[in-house]
């Protein structure tokens, strides 16, 4: 994200600066979309809007009923999934990364 395109954050607005920076730490993270239908995408979270719906590169679609090392899935590309179908946004972490964040 471009900081002239970043969201205008009022000073003293503090829980709106921490969604944003949070928001911009995810930037070119892998991600996992879950949505209503059952669908999860994965791929690297790109941008939001300001209705909420989130784009990720790279992404992969598979069914969140079966989510397996080995998921039967198929490549998409580029996909905008609308806030309103996602359930659930998980940030895809290895052990390792975890443990580093942790010291």
């Amino acid at each position: 994200m471009d900081r002239s395109e970043a969201p205008v954050v009022e000073p003293g607005d503090t829980a709106k600066a921490a969604a944003c920076s949070f928001l911009e730490s995810l930037i070119n993270k892998n991600i996992r979309i879950h949505t209503t239908d059952t669908r999860m995408f994965r791929g690297e979270f790109k941008c939001t809007d300001p209705l909420a719906a989130q784009a990720a590169s790279a992404s992969a679609a598979g069914s969140s009923d079966k989510v397996a090392v080995d998921m039967t899935s198929r490549y998409l590309g580029l996909v905008v999934v609308p806030g309103q179908y996602i359930v659930k946004m998980e940030l895809e972490e290895f052990a390792s990364q975890a443990k580093k964040q942790l010291a």
